[in-house]
C-alpha cells in the first residue's frame, strides 16, 4: 500500500472521530465555539507532532514567504467555513447523512485540481467518482418521491445545501494546502506539510478566536471551561489535519479527497455506536455506494 493511501485512511479516521466528539460539544458550546476548540487546542499538539518528526528524521526548509502565509490563511478560512457548514448540516438529517453530503468535495476537488493544478485522473477513477456522486444523490433523495418537484426540494433542503457548501470549502482548502506545500522551499515534503499545519492552525485560532471574542465573549470563557473535552477534539484535529496535509503533499488532491471518502464507513460506526443515532436502510445503501466508488478510484490510481 502506498504511504499516501495509509495516511489518507488515517486522516479519515481521525476526522470522523474528531467530528463525533465535536458534535457532542454542541450541547455545551455554540457553533463557532465548537469549531474554535479544534484550532486552539490543536496548535500545541500539531507543534509537538512537528517537533517529534524533526527530532527523528531531521531536515530543513527554506525561508517562509508572504505568499506561503497567504495560502495558509486561505486554507484556514476555507476549513473554518467548511467546518461550520458541516456542523450546521447535522441537524436536519443527523450526523451520518450530514457528513455524507459534504463528500461532494471529492468531485469538486477533482474538478478544481484539474483547473488550478493541472492534475489528471485515469478513467476508472472518474467512474468511481461518478458512482460516489450517485451515492450522495441517493442519500439526498432517500425517502422521497422521484418527481421533478420532489427532486428539486430534496436537492435544496438545508442539510444538502450545508453539506455541499462544506464540500466546496473543503475542496478549496485542499487546493490551497497543496499550493502552500509547493511554495515552501525544501526537500522533505512531510516536514513542510507538518509545518504548514501549525501555521494554518495558528492563523485559524487568531481569526475565529478573535471573532468569538467580539461576537460571543461568553462562549470564549466556555471554551476554556470545557477544556477536558475540547483538548480531545483539538488533539484529534491536529492528527487528522497533519495526515491530510501530508497526504496532499505526497499525492494529487483529487485522489486523496476521493479515497478519503471512506470516512463514511467510520461515520456510520460512530453515528450508531457513539452517538446512538438510528440509521435508515436507504442511508446505509447510499453510504455503501459511496464506498464502492472510492474502491474504483483507488483501483484506477494504483493500476
Amino acid at each position: 500500500m502506498p504511504l499516501w493511501v495509509f495516511i489518507t485512511l488515517s486522516a479519515a479516521l481521525f476526522q470522523c472521530w474528531r467530528t463525533a466528539l465535536q458534535q457532542r460539544l454542541r450541547g455545551q458550546l455554540s457553533l463557532n465555539a465548537a469549531a474554535v476548540v479544534r484550532y486552539l487546542y490543536g496548535v500545541p499538539v500539531g507543534a509537538m507532532i512537528l517537533l517529534v518528526y524533526w527530532l527523528i528524521f531531521g531536515g530543513s526548509f527554506g525561508p517562509v514567504s508572504w505568499w506561503f502565509i497567504a495560502l495558509c490563511a486561505m486554507a484556514g478560512l476555507g476549513q473554518i467555513f467548511g467546518t461550520n457548514l458541516l456542523i450546521s448540516s447535522f441537524g436536519p438529517r443527523g450526523f451520518a447523512v450530514g457528513t455524507a453530503y459534504s463528500k461532494t468535495e471529492a468531485v469538486q476537488a477533482s474538478l478544481l485540481s484539474i483547473i488550478l493544478l493541472g492534475e489528471v485522473l485515469p478513467a476508472l477513477s472518474w467512474l468511481g467518482i461518478a458512482i460516489s456522486v450517485f451515492g450522495v444523490m441517493y442519500l439526498t433523495l432517500a425517502g422521497r418521491g422521484l418527481s421533478g418537484r420532489d427532486i428539486w426540494r430534496a436537492t435544496f433542503q438545508p442539510a444538502a445545501l450545508c453539506g455541499i457548501g462544506a464540500g466546496a470549502f473543503f475542496a478549496f482548502t485542499s487546493i490551497f494546502v497543496r499550493k502552500a506545500n509547493l511554495e515552501l522551499p525544501g526537500e522533505d515534503a512531510i516536514l513542510k506539510a507538518l509545518f504548514s499545519v501549525v501555521v494554518t492552525n495558528m492563523i485559524q485560532t487568531a481569526l475565529q478566536g478573535g471573532w468569538l471574542l467580539l461576537a460571543e465573549p461568553k462562549q470564549l470563557v466556555a471554551v476554556f471551561r470545557s477544556w477536558r473535552s475540547s483538548m480531545q477534539v483539538g488533539a484529534l484535529s491536529a492528527f487528522g489535519s497533519s495526515c491530510w496535509f501530508v497526504g496532499f503533499s505526497l499525492a494529487p488532491v483529487a485522489l486523496v479527497r476521493a479515497v478519503g471518502q471512506v470516512e463514511i464507513v467510520f461515520t456510520l460506526l460512530f453515528s450508531r455506536f457513539f452517538l446512538g443515532e438510528r440509521l435508515k436502510t436507504k442511508d446505509v445503501v447510499g453510504a455503501l455506494t459511496l464506498v464502492g466508488g472510492v474502491v474504483l478510484v483507488l483501483l484506477g490510481a494504483l493500476r
